[in-house]
């Protein structure tokens, strides 16, 4: 038997992620998911390829055992700081006899720009269109068909570093895979967590990683504007850490545990006890303080984020709101701070429209990107992989993976 195969891989600075789906009748299908500890990743750039590769090996595996099939291509996702964006508008001349636009058109436009200049350190990820024109018609989304002797758009486009992209290739194929496609994380996200209205009427998704935060803005469908930030979910476990002097995991712990995004959001003002470790005694503070911590960054992070709205001259084209994902927005709390900060009403967002089947462990703010991967860019078709059906009754894949699987078990406990 054959199955139409996509795949998905979250290269993210806390985990590695990977997501196997089936294409049934052009709907996802979600058939095995995969999780590792990222030891390799820094700010979403790949610091150990080594470390890397084998955790992208170890989420696969587990992906691939619970899927019942083996892959060989993955869209990955891609973030950190490296990441920039521009607009550019162009245009090309409809010469055909009946100046009819055809897909030709579409990829003489692409081809087009792909001869600006940019840096030489950098390359183009994304070109994603976010308005046509024909003639002195805009307000465009899909022009083949129609009749003009000009074709304009206005398009978003994203550069990443070289040498970083060239880095998680190396990794990705020292796992043994090949990249289908590079999909930038917050775009990702979007597709996996926002409403057509919301796309239509203009969001800001703000995906709260481990190492860094994007965004992405969308109005009327299109993408308007991405942008990395590198304040995320472990700068607030370390300034957990250096304040109330403790080791990285009981500053995540207590962060999970007692932490909100808000003072005024805690409920009941409970002692917590901070087992500090060596000499020194455990101590008691309330909840409000461990608070204070974590607000002061968050508060930084969203200043941060609306300021860069407010500068690019987006704000007024965010009519429906803030949507947080990832693993950094499950802070009790933070949809509150975000709608005061921002001034528009904010909710979490969880990937839509799973398909029945496997599961309901993903259906949470931290699989946004994975998720999103495997619906690929808007305007740029991800293709699947056809492959044999192979059981997982074989011998050979039953042991193996048995105390890695254990261990994701207990990492979804922990969540």
């Amino acid at each position: 038997m054959k199955k139409n195969i996509i795949a998905g891989l979250d290269l993210g600075t806390t985990k590695v992620c990977a997501v196997i789906s089936e294409i049934q009748d052009d709907k996802i299908k979600i058939l095995g998911f995969g999780v590792a500890v990222s030891e390799g990743m820094h700010r979403g750039l790949v610091n150990n390829i080594s470390k890397t590769s084998e955790a992208i090996k170890t989420a696969v595996s587990i992906a691939e055992n619970r899927a019942g099939v083996a892959i060989k291509q993955v869209n990955v996702g891609v973030a950190g700081e490296h990441i920039t964006s521009l607009r550019h508008r162009n245009y090309v001349t409809i010469t055909n006899e009946d100046h009819e636009i055809t897909k030709e058109d579409l990829q003489r436009l692409e081809n087009d720009v792909r001869t600006i200049r940019i840096p030489g350190d950098k390359q183009i990820l994304h070109i994603i269109p976010e308005e046509f024109f024909v003639d002195d018609q805009g307000q465009i989304d899909n022009p083949i068909g129609m009749t003009g002797s000009r074709l304009e758009a206005t398009n978003h486009i994203v550069l990443a570093s070289a040498a970083a992209m060239q880095n998680i290739k190396k990794a990705v194929e020292r796992a043994g895979l090949q990249v289908n496609q590079y999909i930038l994380q917050p775009i990702a996200s979007s597709a996996s967590v926002l409403e057509e209205s919301e796309k239509d009427l203009g969001t800001l998704l703000i995906d709260i990683g481990g190492g860094t935060t994007d965004i992405a803005i969308i109005h009327h469908k299109a993408i308007k504007h991405s942008k990395v930030f590198g304040v995320a979910g472990n700068q607030v476990t370390n300034d957990i850490r250096e304040t109330l002097g403790v080791i990285d995991t009981e500053a995540e712990k207590l962060k999970k545990e007692y932490g909100f995004a808000l003072v005024s959001s805690i409920i009941e003002d409970k002692e917590i006890i901070i087992r500090t470790g060596g000499a020194r005694a455990n101590v008691k503070i309330p909840t409000s303080v461990l608070t204070q911590i974590i607000s002061y960054r968050m508060r930084e992070l969203f200043t941060l984020i609306d300021n860069a709205v407010k500068s690019e001259g987006l704000k007024s084209k965010i009519r429906s709101g803030v949507v947080l994902t990832g693993g950094g927005s499950l802070l009790r709390g933070v949809t509150d701070l975000a709608e005061e900060v921002f001034g528009l009403p904010a909710r979490l967002g969880v990937p839509l429209e799973q398909s029945t089947g496997v599961l309901s462990e993903i259906e949470k703010p931290e699989f946004a990107t994975v998720v999103g991967l495997l619906k690929g860019v808007p305007g740029v078709k991800a293709t699947s992989t056809t492959i044999k059906f192979q059981s997982t009754n074989k011998k050979k894949r039953k042991n193996p993976f048995k105390a890695v699987w254990n261990g994701i078990n207990q990492f979804f406990k922990d969540l």
